[in-house]
């Protein structure tokens, strides 16, 4: 198989995964995987400017990019449980939540220095998982195992996450909550508890395990009718964090939990979360780095001024910034197509200027309001423990 077609199918793959769980509800791990596809994309272009296909995946990875916008935007959720006529009856074979399914086991390679800012989240996380894995033998009071992230979509919740977990080297298991949500409940249950007991199993054997929860107001959520088969599957998960953060056992097992919505969780589940961490909108210094870091690989023309998008972006979650980056390289890669040049392999897509950047920006309009931010605000300074 040659490298474009390696591409050609891992860039499918990415889609497929995608499309899967964008149906089942999996926001959250359904634009990774769209982001995915469209990286993979890219480079099949930029690799092979002459590939008959191009135009197609030009395309693709434009509609990728509208869904993403969709998926990120104040849009509902989709009903996390249709009750069914009969909770009793068994489910078939079709409705049973797999747990090889939900729970990806992906070993992280995510660097600190990826993630841009965010110098308050990074050190509380860093003396609560890093620190105690590096010398336990300096906290005879033990070290926090539940941390809570919360914040605006698209700040890097997820990026935090992976590269903790790269940095002690731990077992990370990723699990989307409202994919076990979307499940039938009874098998919600059994994977919520073989997921823990994965996580502690692995730090008994002296490698530190991770669980990361994404959309966790999807499983812990406060529900004004929730049904038996629910509330089981919310006490096995109270049940669970109980044994993780138990003080008499010093295991190297962590929960990480990222939520757009702290304003849901019940206080049960909140007050077990010993740190609970703001990952706020970037401030010009980290839209700097981001806009550094995200044109490190593009041609851009000697006038566009980063400092200066920096400043247009104010608002804008990193997320946001890594669109627009990203829209910039699709306009000029499409320009090149549709003169009929691409054809040509020695035709390059001209370099990106700072006229693209503004019309970019000017079309495109931060994903985070400033109502939301404010009660972002306001739940941080009720519920903060850094």
């Amino acid at each position: 198989m040659s490298a474009a077609q390696e591409l050609e199918k891992a860039a499918t793959n990415y889609a497929l995964e995608a499309i899967r769980l964008d149906k089942q509800g999996s926001r959250g791990m359904a634009i990774t995987m769209y982001q995915k596809a469209i990286e993979t994309l890219l480079k099949l272009v930029q690799l092979y400017p002459n590939y008959r296909l191009n135009t197609v995946y030009i395309q693709r990875a434009t509609a990728y990019q509208e869904r993403i916008k969709t998926l990120q935007g104040a849009l509902p959720l989709q009903p996390r449980f249709e009750e069914r006529p009969s909770q009793t009856s068994e489910p078939s074979e079709t409705e049973k939540a797999s747990y090889d399914e939900l729970i990806l086991k992906e070993k992280p390679n995510v660097k600190w220095t990826r993630v841009v800012g965010l110098g308050q989240a990074k050190k509380a996380i860093k003396e609560a998982i890093v620190y105690p894995v590096q010398r336990p033998d300096l906290f005879p009071l033990g070290w926090p195992r539940g941390i809570l992230l919360f914040g605006p979509p698209g700040c890097g919740k997820t990026l935090l996450a992976a590269a903790v977990a790269t940095e002690i080297d731990a077992t990370f298991m990723s699990v989307d909550a409202a994919s076990i949500m979307s499940k039938w409940l009874g098998e919600a249950e059994k994977n919520v508890a073989r997921m823990f007991e994965s996580a502690r199993k692995a730090a008994k054997d002296g490698r530190p395990a991770i669980v990361f929860i994404d959309e966790l107001d999807s499983l812990i959520g406060r529900h004004s009718n929730e049904v038996g088969g629910e509330a089981r599957m919310r006490n096995q998960f109270l049940k669970e964090m109980d044994g993780v953060i138990d003080k008499g056992i010093n295991l190297h097992a962590y929960v990480i939990g990222a939520t757009n919505k702290p304003w849901d969780l019940d206080w049960p589940f909140i007050r077990r979360f010993q740190k609970r961490i703001l990952v706020p909108l970037p401030d010009h210094n980290a839209r700097l780095g981001m806009f550094k870091l995200y044109t490190t690989h593009l041609k851009l023309v000697p006038d566009v001024d980063l400092h200066e998008l920096a400043r247009l972006s104010e608002g804008s979650s990193g997320s946001d910034i890594r669109d627009t980056c990203q829209s910039a390289h699709l306009r000029v890669i499409g320009e090149l197509f549709e003169s009929g040049r691409a054809n040509d392999k020695r035709a390059q897509p001209r370099s990106i200027s700072m006229g693209d950047y503004r019309e970019i920006l000017e079309e495109r309009k931060p994903s985070v309001s400033l109502d939301m931010v404010a009660s972002y605000n306001r739940w941080f300074d009720a519920f903060k423990a850094l």
